[in-house]
């Protein structure tokens, strides 16, 4: 099983209605893609020096590397643009990909 984490750094004051969207939109959307099993949304409890707003991580898991691969080649662009049109810079977003053991 693979894991497609995205954490995301975003202001407080927006972050109850990005989650709406992310609930209701976007992770939607991408579990429509048929890429992945299952996702969960995590809001990291750690705070890092110098880090402000608040952090998620998003985990996405795939039955293999090739399903992952094809959301990255196929969908995973176009989904991340819609983001940016919402969002500009007001989200940074930090991907990796990690493996269950």
């Amino acid at each position: 099983m693979i894991v497609y984490n995205v954490t995301c750094n975003l202001d407080a004051s927006m972050a109850e209605e990005w989650l709406q969207w992310m609930r209701t939109e976007h992770i939607p959307e991408v579990m429509a893609t048929g890429c992945f099993i299952e996702h969960k949304i995590m809001r990291l409890m750690t705070e890092a020096d110098g880090n402000e707003g608040v952090n998620y991580a998003i985990q996405y898991t795939a039955e293999s590397l090739e399903h992952y691969h094809r959301y990255r080649d196929e969908h995973g662009p176009a989904l991340q643009q819609k983001t940016r049109e919402r969002y500009g810079d007001r989200i940074l977003a930090y991907r990796s990909l990690l493996e269950l053991l």
